[in-house]
């Protein structure tokens, strides 16, 4: 097991059970199979709440950080996932993105309207599903 930090100064990788828990081999492990089950039953129901109302990704990430109490992969692919976050806030704030999006998100705006405006000068102000032609 891993518990030397990274380049970043973060948390030691490995278990962070209560000593009393890591001093037994079966007691630790029985505390690994609760937390993997609960970690399992948290990200099932993010993942239940992705196409269904709730905030699916929040509990996925949720059960993650429940797994990554115990388990050196969940750890790792969290801190992934942080680091990505980081650099793509990033990237937004940049100037030269945001003026972009900025441009991209105008001209996305002006098609609809000149759409809405094609269709109610056709059409007048009625419904789509009460044309009658």
């Amino acid at each position: 097991m891993d518990t030397g930090s990274d380049e970043q100064g973060d948390v030691a990788l490995g278990s962070r059970a209560p000593k009393f828990i890591k001093a037994s081999r079966p007691l630790h492990l029985s505390w690994q199979v609760g937390v993997f089950v609960v970690g399992l039953a948290v990200v099932a129901a993010g993942v239940v709440m992705l196409p269904l109302p709730g905030p699916g990704w929040l509990v996925i990430f949720g059960g993650m950080a429940i797994w990554a109490t115990e388990f050196v992969w969940a750890q790792l692919v969290l801190r992934w996932t942080k680091r990505k976050v980081t650099e793509a806030a990033q990237k937004a704030l940049d100037p030269k993105v945001r003026r972009r999006n900025i441009i991209l998100t105008t001209v996305g705006l002006v098609i609809v309207a000149v759409l809405v405006a094609i269709y109610v000068w056709k059409f007048g102000f009625v419904v789509p599903w009460k044309i009658n032609e």
